[in-house]
């Protein structure tokens, strides 16, 4: 929004907004003076927040009232004048790494109590997406032996999220099965072999094993372990995970005054439980290429800026991780417009960088 303001005006700007986001009350002239040189004036105040009005940047929400920042009034504020809180950053990210366990958790288990730290942290809605395995790598892979007949093989990709396939032994007379402590040690070696030719390597990329190595003592498991394979990489080509990971509504309920009425709530509890592919598509635009903020690491939508209509009086902060050089999933922030954005902006960051270290690790 192309709108000029002299240094005062924009100092006033951040003066009101910072006051509103305190208190939630309308701002007052008199309320801001305290910010200011004591030579200026309540006057002087007032001429410029009657400026930022005719703006559009601010609004009277009763003719009595003090001023309210618009969601114009907030674009600006955001896009000139927010400075992410450094403080909060160092806090989200030892926290992170103090009480997120990647060894031994799952992925799931991880990004949901990163989700709660946020939450925590912030007071609003934290959003998480799981990573998408379209270019997922094999960490490790293990067969495991579930009863005479039947073989389950466990795979952990780069993001360290987990696949099990089940597959059955090739029929054969029943005097031909191995024995239990026999076919052990078989998927053991077996599995060792699987995790020197695959570890490390793209799932696009499993058609290339050399099956010649296995010997001809293996023989019986070459197309059990083509069949689990071929499976692993059919489940990775699907369509994408709209899954996403919610922590803290009742925080933002307890909180937030704004959702104080319940047909906001109503409002937000469906979008997030029920239209989770829409809220994806808006939290993951960056990472697919869609218009956003290009140029712009961390994506701020305000109000009506959201196409959701639940999300009309809501803010959202975003940004994308990444495993390498290649986006896979958001970090979200979502609360209301009067939104301390210089804690959601540095929050959603410092996710995002622990999140994309943590997946970028060799395997």
């Amino acid at each position: 929004m192309q709108v000029k303001l002299s240094p005062r005006q924009q100092l006033v700007l951040g003066a009101t907004v910072r006051q509103y986001i305190a208190t939630a009350r309308p701002v007052g002239s008199e309320a801001l003076v305290e910010d200011f040189n004591p030579r200026v004036s309540p006057a002087t105040i007032r001429n410029a927040m009657g400026y930022l009005e005719k703006a559009g940047l601010l609004y009277q929400p009763h003719t009595s009232a003090g001023r309210v920042p618009s969601d114009s009034g907030y674009r600006i504020y955001v896009d000139r004048l927010v400075i992410p809180s450094n403080a909060i950053a160092r806090q989200a990210d030892h926290l992170l790494s103090e009480q997120l366990n990647w060894k031994e958790n799952g992925l799931e288990v991880l990004l949901r109590e990163a989700a709660q730290i946020l939450s925590t942290l912030s007071g609003y809605i934290a959003l998480v997406t799981m990573p998408q395995t379209s270019a997922a790598h094999l960490r490790h892979l293990q067969l495991v032996q579930i009863d005479p007949r039947r073989v389950m093989l466990v795979v952990v990709l780069d993001s360290y999220a987990t696949q099990s396939i089940m597959v059955s032994l090739p029929q054969m007379q029943e005097d031909s099965y191995p024995e239990p402590e026999q076919l052990d040690r078989e998927l053991q070696i077996l599995s060792n072999f699987l995790n020197s030719q695959l570890r490390g390597r793209s799932i696009n990329d499993l058609s290339t094993l050399d099956w010649s190595e296995l010997g001809r003592e293996f023989d019986r498991y070459v197309n059990l372990i083509h069949t689990s394979l071929t499976e692993l990489k059919r489940r990775s080509g699907m369509t994408l995970s709209t899954q996403i990971l919610i922590s803290g509504v009742a925080e933002v309920l307890r909180r937030q005054p704004e959702f104080s009425e319940l047909q906001q709530v109503q409002t937000i509890m469906q979008l997030l439980e029920s239209e989770q592919d829409q809220l994806w598509s808006l939290i993951c635009e960056p990472m697919l290429g869609e218009p956003g903020s290009p140029g712009k690491r961390v994506t701020i939508r305000i109000g009506a800026e959201n196409p959701l209509e639940p999300m009309r009086s809501c803010a959202l902060v975003s940004a994308t991780y990444q495993r390498g050089t290649v986006p896979v999933g958001s970090v979200g922030m979502l609360g209301p417009t009067r939104m301390m954005y210089e804690n959601a902006i540095a929050l959603v960051e410092a996710a995002a960088d622990y999140l994309s270290g943590a997946l970028s690790q060799p395997a």
